[in-house]
């Protein structure tokens, strides 16, 4: 079976006949076909199959208010005494509150609300104590910030307690496999949905991790849940998908997901990329403390808007917004 991989470009000097990816800010005139154990070739993108070139041309429609035509910074509020990035720091609910408030002034578009951390080797939250971290605090969001919030959870009674305090979007780490009522929940409540790819669970996911072709593994595995939620009664149009970097990948999954994330749409869905301060841009950059991964996180960021990405999860809202407009303002500013 092949892939079609565009191959996205943002130079003002477009040239007639382009395509726009995904309706999106990013043109393409060529397209890389990947096969399983074949050389990858290229062709001109006039060249598409039909199905193939519906999904990477049609314009994503909005999601939870969101406008899929422009990049999205989604904001990270752990609501958890263990997270990786920020040691619990927000687990306090007025302290959550504050730095949620701060990260819709500085620009986050939408708001990430978790209560289980999914660090390496990390267990199971018991459910009283996800939603008494989480519930709360969206209802209070909720009753000062238009703002839209995600309840990131794999767990049904969570995601329904934060449906009535006010969530308008269930962000699931285990792509709605470890839960089986969580699906239908969504597709009942008309709940738009992100179905991320994770090889494993929190507690062993970091533990040799495997792939016969990491890049088109995940996509598959993407591809047959997409399908599984639509047959559940969710529209293609309401689910984002998350190749979840860090979630059972090495560094070396983690650069061939990152070099290649334009494959993704061809699942016709919005792509989110959540790798802010991850453990693999401290190897790289060599910052072993989480916190001062921002440089690191930034660039990535940047990486995955170049490849037409259109919601960035991250921790690092107004650093990430003031690169966000000036990588903007590059591509807009007059030509000569």
């Amino acid at each position: 079976m092949p892939y079609y991989r565009p191959i996205p470009r943002t130079d003002p000097a477009r040239p007639t006949g382009a395509l726009t990816l995904a309706g999106g800010w990013c043109w393409f005139d060529t397209v890389e076909v990947l096969d399983r154990g074949a050389p990858s070739s290229l062709m001109p993108a006039s060249d598409l199959p039909a199905d193939a070139l519906h999904h990477l041309t049609t314009p994503r429609a909005p999601i939870a208010s969101l406008d899929m035509a422009t990049p999205q910074i989604m904001g990270i509020l752990n609501v958890t005494p263990d997270s990786f990035s920020d040691g619990g720091r927000h687990f306090d609910p007025e302290i959550a509150l504050a730095h949620a408030r701060q990260m819709a002034a500085d620009g986050a578009s939408i708001l990430d609300v978790g209560g289980e951390s999914t660090r390496p080797g990390a267990a199971p939250v018991p459910i009283k104590d996800e939603i008494a971290r989480t519930a709360p605090v969206i209802a209070a969001l909720r009753a000062g910030l238009s703002t839209p919030i995600s309840i990131d959870t794999r767990k049904t009674p969570v995601a329904s307690a934060a449906h009535a305090a006010g969530a308008n979007l269930i962000n699931d780490v285990a792509g709605f496999t470890y839960d089986a009522a969580l699906a239908p929940f969504a597709a009942t409540h008309a709940l738009p949905v992100c179905v991320m790819h994770a090889q494993g669970t929190p507690e062993t996911m970091q533990a040799d991790p495997r792939y016969d072709t990491v890049l088109l593994d995940v996509y598959d595995w993407l591809a047959a849940r997409i399908e599984a939620l639509i047959a559940l009664g969710i529209p293609r149009t309401q689910i984002i998908t998350d190749p979840g970097i860090g979630f059972g990948k090495t560094v070396a999954h983690n650069l061939t997901l990152l070099q290649n994330l334009s494959l993704f749409h061809s699942l016709g869905c919005p792509i989110l990329l959540g790798a802010s301060r991850k453990r693999f841009i401290g190897d790289i950059s060599r910052t072993p403390v989480a916190a001062d991964r921002v440089p690191g996180s930034i660039a990535v960021a940047l990486a995955g808007l170049a490849q037409g990405v259109q919601i960035l999860r991250v921790h690092d809202v107004a650093a990430t917004r003031a690169a966000f407009d000036l990588w903007r303002a590059t591509l807009s500013a007059p030509r000569f």
